[in-house]
């Protein structure tokens, strides 16, 4: 009887973890769907100031452009003498003290930064619709390199500070895919690289292909993963963070994710030289079983 109830206390624990795994990973899709309702939202309320904004600043450059011509009128008049003192004194004087030159080659360059913020704010907008779009369960070709570049846009402020981002991205062709899962996957590898990054250091992004998988790997310099964790690392509520800063649940739902798109992920780590997770992917959708 002892026996029999460790084996049923056993099993009973072995599905509450994978009923709380489930849950998690539900409560992650409907997050991921909420946020993109909320970002077409956003994105349609957004877009419309931007563009009227862009109009107002390219007839502002036509409106600048003319004023510029009558200027270039009166200079040409005053450096003919064809304007009578006093007036001829107060303009020059006009002109020195309001640093006419200086206007001419200042404004074209702050209405150029001016569209180049307008482009960002845009970018923002549609990072953050092809990082979670609501259509989660729609399978569709898949630029990788354009979600792992969405992807890095939306956690930004979570390594700008003390990781250096390089990018080394090889041709590879576009694959079949759940492109918002996929991307979910990539930010918790990106985030996890950054955390494992005490002060300073750089998270590497590499693509690459091979036969008929192309592959996202994921490095960083940080302090490492024991080995004794390695075997470990993918089992659900399984942390090596201190007590509140992760839920162990992060790896596990990504090694489904990749599952459920027929691969895998690969490992690579030491102790105080940091460590790469590889994500390999097939190009064609995987069969259902």
């Amino acid at each position: 009887m002892r026996n029999q109830n460790a084996v049923l206390e056993a099993e009973v624990e072995r599905r509450q973890k994978e009923n709380q795994l489930v849950q998690m990973q539900l409560l992650q899709s409907e997050k991921l769907a909420a946020i993109g309702q909320l970002a077409a939202g956003i994105a349609h309320e957004i877009n419309n100031p931007v563009g009227f904004v862009n109009s107002n600043l390219n007839t502002l450059s036509g409106y600048l452009a003319d004023l510029f011509c009558v200027m270039d009128a009166y200079a040409a008049a005053l450096a003919a003498n064809q304007i009578a003192e006093p007036a001829r004194s107060e303009l020059q004087a006009l002109l020195a003290k309001k640093q006419l030159t200086y206007l001419r080659e200042d404004i074209p360059d702050l209405l150029a930064e001016s569209r180049e913020g307008l482009a960002r704010v845009r970018g923002i907008v549609q990072d953050l619709k092809d990082f979670a779009h609501s259509d989660s369960d729609t399978w569709e070709l898949s630029d990788l390199h354009k979600g792992l570049d969405s992807t890095l846009n939306i956690i930004c402020n979570e390594l700008k500070y003390h990781c250096k981002i390089v990018k080394e991205y090889a041709e590879i062709p576009q694959i079949y895919c759940l492109p918002s899962q996929l991307n979910q996957v990539f930010m918790n590898l990106l985030v996890n690289a950054g955390q494992a990054i005490e002060t300073q250091g750089v998270v590497t992004v590499r693509t690459g292909c091979q036969e008929n998988e192309v592959w996202v790997e994921i490095g960083d310099n940080g302090r490492g993963i024991a080995p004794e964790h390695i075997s470990r690392l993918f089992e659900p509520f399984f942390t090596t963070k201190p007590v509140g800063k992760g839920t162990g649940l992060g790896l596990s739902i990504s090694r489904n994710i990749v599952t459920k798109h027929g691969g895998r992920i690969e490992v690579d780590s030491e102790p105080g030289r940091g460590s790469r997770f590889r994500v390999c992917l097939p190009i064609a959708r995987p069969q259902p079983a």
